[in-house]
């Protein structure tokens, strides 16, 4: 024997002596297997980077590329689709240079291409992998018929992509692995969650079972069993087997942190605490299976223990500020949008473009929105206090010395309200004008093939969101985005035509109800807003662009008087109003007579008919006239406290007797810029017919109908003006060009 020989003997048994006194043994890539079956992720890679240096083979890089995958499904909230698609996709590359005749690390490839949305890469990575394969006779012809078998099995498994499965690829492949190889326990558990994918729980049931029945001594059989009933919240029934899977592997952690997110659920939550401390404890208290703990308890919805262990994690390791993100989708749940806001902007502080999910900015954008629920409230009391305040600085210019100075005193609490208003909605603003740019980043939130589609829900979610605040262009603008993804319903046209509309955008109102109604022309509601349109657009009737509209609606309704009958009484009131406001008594009084006998059963309509009817007689002197449709108003409404106070106010000036004032009685004088009287201008009650004419002198008096908010003062050649209704008796009002 040689030296050398004795040598190497001497060597080897000093290795021996070492391994064996020291209780060490080289780890394998089945160690990994189970480190990684017990969702010990970090274990599992730092095994198989160790045996990447020592001793590289495709087999490690294809464990390395699946390690990567589970660890990002086991954890979806923390981890980033792409990074982890990217670093799989680096392993199995890594593989294929190793043994390019490997189909393994191509079914990883193709994998991660279904997942990014690639389908056709997907399939030619599937048939690459597949092309490796000698063609499927008998199971005894095949050389390595395992080998053969387990890589038809991750072929079918390719095909589940976010848990969704196309069983008529899938099932061929687990067949014929099946055929092949009996007595692989991880092909049964394939073909099971192929089966409860499809909701088919009995054959996933059957073939978890049979996985048992080659591994006795494996615990993730049951695992999956007890997922199925956890999954349909049988709760009860999911127990017996996660007890099972811990039966056979007392350190099966995976097992207790089910059982602590069950009991938690179920309300028991000293049982959910030790089996907590128990998973804890066996993953040696480490962040990976603290954050994995974290993430349980987010499912059971116990979020401020989800906040509290998110904090301690920060206390000894600030660098997992992916951690913001659980912790900022806490607070939004509890309802705490500060702090929310505080974990998000740390969130998107931290992370780069490829680590940001699209959920962040769905879950940032409703946190805002959330926080600032109160703004439609404020922006209502805000419209309403600039109203007041203009009303009285109207009031105050026609007063003088003394008591323009004390009028001036009682305005000043007014405007700080206003201010201090004011700075709400600015400061509510800048946040809301975040919010929306969060929907829009979320909106065309970019894939990994740099295709950009856009989530049609989330433009609605946008739209409504800008509409509820009162952004009504931004609103109707949000809206139509959505047209030429089917959302085209005459229904959704109107809604985004009335988002113009109520924001005072009547020239986008405009174009889009013409638009509209080339594309539903028998749609009556489209007829009648852009009628309305045309009438906020131009209230003078300078341009005269209402009336045809009223008058095409007329025409379009009276096609069906009995079920057009609201949009029919919406044209002939218009028409009535505008005849009249011409000087075309005539034509008022026919449109007017025509609006009462619409429907002798609408009590309502027929008694603003007979309003408009008494209005136009007394604007012209006619006051027996005007006395005899009040007096058939009475006859509908017997109790008609207007209707009875005009014909006492007619009377009076019949008498040349000046009337007693009425409680509800207004006066008021309305002149031009230069201060002149203005004859003729109209005094009307918004949204009623009823209505006042000036006399020569501008001057008039009418009593109010309860619940009247705003007056409209009009005349011809005049820009109209609106005067809210206080509880002020008198109100004077200057007409401009």
């Amino acid at each position: 024997m040689t030296p050398c020989f004795f040598k190497r003997i001497f060597v080897i048994l000093s290795l021996v002596m070492i391994c064996s006194i020291s209780g060490l043994r080289a780890q394998t890539i089945q160690d990994a297997i189970t480190a990684t079956n017990n969702e010990q992720y970090d274990k599992a890679e730092q095994i198989l980077q160790n045996l990447a240096k020592t001793a590289p083979t495709s087999k490690v890089y294809y464990r390395l590329g699946e390690n990567t995958l589970l660890n990002f499904f086991s954890d979806t909230i923390s981890n980033s689709p792409k990074v982890v698609a990217a670093e799989a996709k680096a392993y199995f590359e890594k593989g294929i240079a190793l043994a390019p005749s490997d189909p393994l690390n191509y079914v990883g490839l193709a994998k991660i291409s279904a997942y990014m949305g690639e389908t056709d890469k997907a399939t030619e990575l599937r048939a690459k992998a597949k092309s490796f394969l000698p063609p499927y006779k008998k199971a005894s012809k095949i050389p390595n018929p395992q080998e053969y078998a387990y890589t038809l099995a991750k072929l079918a498994e390719s095909y589940i992509v976010f848990e969704k499965v196309d069983t008529s690829l899938a099932l061929p492949n687990i067949r014929e692995a099946l055929t092949i190889d009996l007595q692989n326990g991880e092909i049964y558990i394939i073909a099971g969650d192929i089966y409860l994918l499809v909701n088919n729980g009995s054959l996933a049931i059957k073939n978890y079972n049979k996985a048992q029945d080659i591994d006795v001594k494996s615990p993730m059989a049951n695992m999956k069993i007890g997922n199925i009933y956890f999954k349909g919240r049988n709760l009860m029934a999911a127990i017996p087997y996660f007890e099972q899977a811990i039966a056979l592997d007392k350190n099966y952690s995976p097992a207790y942190r089910e059982l602590g997110l069950l009991y938690s659920m179920a309300g028991r939550l000293e049982e959910s605490k030790a089996n907590y401390e128990i998973y804890l404890k066996l993953t040696n208290q480490n962040i990976p299976a603290k954050i994995r703990y974290v993430i349980s308890l987010f499912y059971s919805k116990n979020y401020a223990e989800v906040i509290k262990n998110v904090e301690d994690i920060f206390a000894v390791d600030k660098s997992r500020t992916f951690l913001n993100r659980i912790a900022g989708y806490s607070c939004y749940e509890q309802g705490n949008f500060a702090q929310a806001i505080v974990y998000m902007d740390r969130l998107l502080s931290t992370l780069t473009a490829d680590q940001i999910l699209k959920k962040d900015y769905i879950y940032y954008a409703r946190i805002l929105m959330k926080k600032n629920l109160n703004n439609p409230k404020v922006l209502a009391e805000l419209d309403k206090a600039l109203t007041d305040l203009t009303n009285i600085r109207d009031k105050n210019e026609s007063l003088k010395g003394a008591a323009k100075e004390k009028e001036k005193v009682n305005e000043a609490p007014l405007a700080a309200k206003v201010n201090e208003l004011q700075k709400t909605v600015d400061a509510t603003n800048i946040e809301l004008t975040k919010a929306f740019e969060m929907y829009e980043k979320a909106i065309t939130f970019e894939k990994a093939n740099t295709k950009i589609e856009e989530d049609p829900n989330l433009i609605l979610e946008k739209g409504n969101a800008y509409f509820t605040h009162w952004h009504y262009t931004e609103a109707a603008d949000t809206w139509k985005r959505l047209i030429t993804k089917g959302k085209d319903s005459e229904e959704f046209y109107l809604q985004i035509g009335k988002a113009y509309y109520k924001g005072k955008d009547f020239e986008k109102a405009d174009a889009f109800f013409n638009e509209m109604l080339l594309k539903y022309p028998d749609y009556l509601q489209a007829y009648l807003f852009a009628a309305r349109n045309a009438f906020a657009k131009d209230p003078d009737s300078k341009l005269g662009l209402a009336k045809p509209k009223f008058a095409l609606l007329l025409s379009k309704a009276a096609l069906d008087s009995i079920k057009n009958e609201n949009e029919m009484y919406d044209a002939l009131r218009f028409l009535g109003y505008n005849a009249m406001q011409s000087g075309n008594n005539e034509q008022a009084k026919a449109y007017y007579n025509r609006m009462a006998n619409l429907d002798p059963n609408n009590k309502d309509a027929v008694i603003k008919a007979y309003s408009s009817m008494a209005t136009l007689y007394m604007s012209i002197g006619e006051y027996s006239r005007a006395t005899e449709f009040y007096n058939k108003i009475i006859a509908v409404d017997p109790g008609n406290a207007q209707a009875k106070q005009s014909i006492q106010y007619i009377q009076a000036v019949q008498a040349s007797a000046k009337p007693k004032a009425h409680p509800d009685e207004i006066t008021g004088v309305i002149k031009n810029s230069a201060g002149q009287p203005i004859a003729g201008a109209s005094v009307r009650v918004k949204d009623t017919a009823a209505e006042q004419w000036t006399n020569a002198k501008g001057e008039y008096k009418f009593t109010m109908p309860e619940a009247s908010t705003t007056l409209v003062i009009s005349a011809k050649d005049y820009k109209s003006k609106e005067i809210p209704v206080t509880k002020n008796r008198v109100y004077n009002a200057t007409l401009t060009k």
